[in-house]
């Protein structure tokens, strides 16, 4: 009779993880405000252990897997620390893989810095004391800016010019020398 009890406990625990993993799959991330409490409001750059997708299947491994453990015999205590090992390993497995996506992506944000120094083509004409643009390659992002010459004179179009600072409205350019 305990191990009906138990049994069908665990099941309802891993039946409430695995509605709770539906849940976050379709709807995202709902309940992780909460974990700013744990991480102390600060961006941690990545997934965490706490999220509701990774809590989420250890609640489910832990149900499920002590759900088997008691139908094969084992004690509640026993079918609880199977599962909860077994649930500390999937969520383990889940945020290392939350960890690796997390990893590959990238940001197309260039800051000004990361522009000057660097070649780049004249895109629209820049007439003597006036704006034109530019186009460099920035990692793999292709990025244009207005443009300024530096001594003011015009630079036609697709020459190669060198950027020497960011205004932030524009940069300031001057012809590479060949």
């Amino acid at each position: 009779m305990a191990s009906n009890l138990a049994f069908a406990v665990f099941v309802a625990i891993g039946a409430l993880g695995f509605l709770f993993l539906l849940i976050s799959l379709f709807v995202g991330e709902l309940f992780d405000h909460g974990a700013d409490l744990v991480h102390g409001g600060f961006e941690h750059g990545g997934p965490s252990f706490f999220s509701t997708r990774v809590l989420s299947v250890l609640v489910t491994a832990f149900g499920g897997t002590g759900a088997i453990a008691t139908q094969m015999g084992a004690g509640i205590v026993t079918s609880s620390v199977i599962g909860g090992l077994s649930g500390v390993f999937f969520a383990g497995i889940i945020f290392a893989f939350a960890r690796f996506l997390y990893s590959q992506q990238s940001s197309s944000d260039v800051r000004r810095e990361d522009l000057i120094g660097r070649t780049a083509e004249v895109t629209v004409t820049i007439p003597s004391g006036g704006l034109g643009q530019i186009r460099c390659l920035v990692g793999e992002t292709l990025v244009d800016r207005i443009a300024k010459a530096a001594d003011g004179q015009s630079i036609v179009v697709h020459s190669v010019v060198t950027i020497e600072s960011d205004t932030g409205q524009s940069v300031i350019v001057r012809p590479k020398v060949k």
